[in-house]
């Protein structure tokens, strides 16, 4: 194994944690029959959140917990929209992420000035892995990258083993038929916006707090969006999302390697990798795919559909 490829798993890990996280509390929403692609806004309200609360306390544990929380309300805004309120589940996300954007964009501004100076903060250190056996690096990563991991059993267990994940996917298929009999989808629904905006934030501090160790505007850069994609690539399943969040994990590792390796192709071309992939995986995987029968559908407007 070259010292080459040892770096681009290394890569390839880091970068496909956050869009794990993201996508696996999507994944949760959309098993409930919310679209939430307000993901973008809940990540990079969470690595603002936790930029500001390791810079606050200098401890990034506290940082991940304050990007969680503050995503954790945003996210109860989009469920007192979309579930409580029952409007159209695109425009809420839109001004979830339009909210995100402007309001981390002028607190930044507010805290530290418009100097354009990268300001640095206490984060995660990769774990010490058999520090002198070269082939382990890709697996000296900080502690939220096991952590996503290991969310990938839990969810599918929750969804597919518990009588609460089967009650959240009948919400998903047919709210008003599981109402019938006794589900109550508006909570389910309400837990599973939760749970999502919870990940996304969780995400957005690990951007923060373990990939790049402070915060920029925008530092989201559409991962919320790619997210989105993995669902679909996923097949709506725990194990598929993994995979999906692994390539596109892989795609942006690449571009990096290339640059590295001094490739003659206009590096805006490379920047591009990722997002060109999610397009292609969308007309490809969207044609076959087949997501949760109410998705994005609001309540008043589907009570025939059952």
């Amino acid at each position: 194994m070259t010292a080459d490829l040892i770096a681009l798993l290394t890569t390839t890990i880091a970068l496909a944690t956050p869009l794990l996280l993201a996508a696996l509390g999507e994944l949760i929403g959309e098993r409930a029959g919310i679209l939430n692609i307000g993901v973008e806004g809940l990540m990079l309200t969470g690595a603002f959140a936790g930029m500001l609360g390791s810079y606050a306390t200098g401890s990034p544990t506290l940082g991940m917990l304050a990007a969680c929380a503050t995503a954790l309300l945003l996210g109860v805004l989009f469920a007192l929209w979309v579930v409580t309120l029952d409007v159209d589940q695109v425009v809420a996300g839109v001004a979830i992420n339009l909210l995100a954007v402007g309001t981390t964009g002028v607190l930044y501004r507010a805290f530290f000035g418009n100097t354009g100076s990268a300001l640095t903060v206490a984060a995660f250190a990769p774990l010490a892995i058999a520090p002198g056996v070269a082939l382990l690096a890709p697996l000296r990563q900080p502690a939220p990258v096991y952590a996503a991991l290991a969310l990938v059993p839990l969810v599918w267990v929750f969804l597919f083993r518990t009588r609460l994940g089967l009650r959240l996917r009948a919400a998903g298929e047919a709210p008003h038929a599981a109402e019938s009999v006794g589900v109550n989808v508006v909570a389910m629904r309400f837990g599973a916006v939760l749970a999502g905006a919870l990940l996304a934030g969780a995400a957005g501090g690990y951007l923060s707090l373990a990939y790049s160790n402070t915060f920029v505007e925008g530092m989201s850069a559409g991962r919320g969006f790619i997210a989105l994609a993995i669902v679909v690539f996923g097949r709506w399943q725990p194990l598929g999302v993994l995979a999906g969040s692994l390539l596109f994990g892989a795609a942006s590792a690449a571009q990096f390697q290339l640059q590295a390796a001094g490739v003659a192709v206009p590096y805006h071309l490379l920047l591009m990798l990722p997002y060109v992939l999610t397009l292609v995986v969308l007309a490809i995987a969207s044609r076959a795919a087949r997501g949760p029968a109410a998705l994005a559908q609001r309540r008043s407007l589907c009570a025939t559909a059952d």
